[in-house]
């Protein structure tokens, strides 16, 4: 008998050229429908709600597939994680399946969404905290020299609440769109020292925290409104210039991309 089933996905993205299948390169969801596809004895197609790129992370990816799996949904993750963690001494894969959840059949991973949730982590001030950048969380985080001025930051993203026209925000030459107007509920900038202090100065780092929910993001646009963001903590450009940002619509008058690392998609939301 045929099952709708719906996963929740957790995975490190730094050993992946992102989400989508692509042939002749390692991605998340090839890794899964092959997994997927032996387990059920039968060719196994995702439907994935975000297509996150190479180097960006998850902690709550969905996608959906429909087969006579034999495993019970109730049994899926499990399985599934003994079969990613194989042969690895610490037994944590790189994806790790968080839920698997028998849906309606005319359930649709995508179609179904109404929201998404994105966090992008920065740590700012190394140069003056004579630290240097730590190599251990360059796959994880944006690490910036200069300290940021978070309540600038703050500012320009109440700019940014509410349903505009993005079209600033989207990567130069993404494949056309019906409409680029998007709905961004809410927009949270979390600014903490971090543990580490710099021994020539003292002065702590700062642990930037990026939060954005909505109801649909174009292309590399989480990335760029952090990187706009980014420029308005450097002081490179005022809270009040996005407004003129976002009308303009025009890419070039945007800030820049922030790197894949920082990016990680934090929860996905359903009626």
């Amino acid at each position: 008998m045929f099952k709708n089933i719906l996963l929740t996905i957790a995975y490190d993205g730094s050993g992946f050229s992102g989400w989508q299948r692509q042939p002749n390169a390692r991605t998340v969801c090839g890794e899964l429908e092959a997994l997927l596809s032996d387990i059920c004895g039968a060719l196994v197609q995702l439907n994935g709600c975000s297509r996150t790129d190479a180097g960006v992370h998850a902690k709550g990816q969905r996608a959906s597939f429909i087969s006579d799996c034999p495993v019970p949904a109730e049994r899926l993750a499990r399985v599934m994680n003994d079969r990613l963690a194989k042969d690895r001494l610490e037994g944590v894969g790189e994806i790790r399946i968080l839920e698997a959840k028998e849906m309606p059949e005319d359930f649709h991973a995508r179609f179904d969404s109404r929201g998404k949730r994105y966090v992008y982590r920065i740590r700012a001030g190394w140069g003056e905290a004579g630290s240097g950048p730590d190599v251990f969380s360059r796959n994880y985080c944006y690490q910036v020299r200069e300290k940021l001025d978070a309540e600038a930051m703050k500012k320009a993203a109440s700019y940014i609440i509410g349903t505009h026209d993005f079209k600033c925000f989207e990567a130069a030459g993404s494949t056309p769109r019906e409409s680029t107007v998007r709905t961004s509920y809410s927009l949270e900038i979390d600014c903490s020292p971090a543990q580490n202090s710099g021994p020539a100065t003292g002065a702590a780092l700062q642990d930037i925290t990026v939060r954005i929910e909505g109801d649909g993001f174009l292309y590399n646009m989480v990335r760029i409104i952090t990187g706009t963001l980014v420029e308005v903590g450097q002081r490179k450009r005022s809270p009040e210039s996005i407004k003129d940002t976002i009308a303009s619509l025009d890419r070039s008058r945007a800030g820049h991309t922030a790197p894949p690392q920082g990016l990680y998609l934090d929860e996905i939301f359903y009626q």
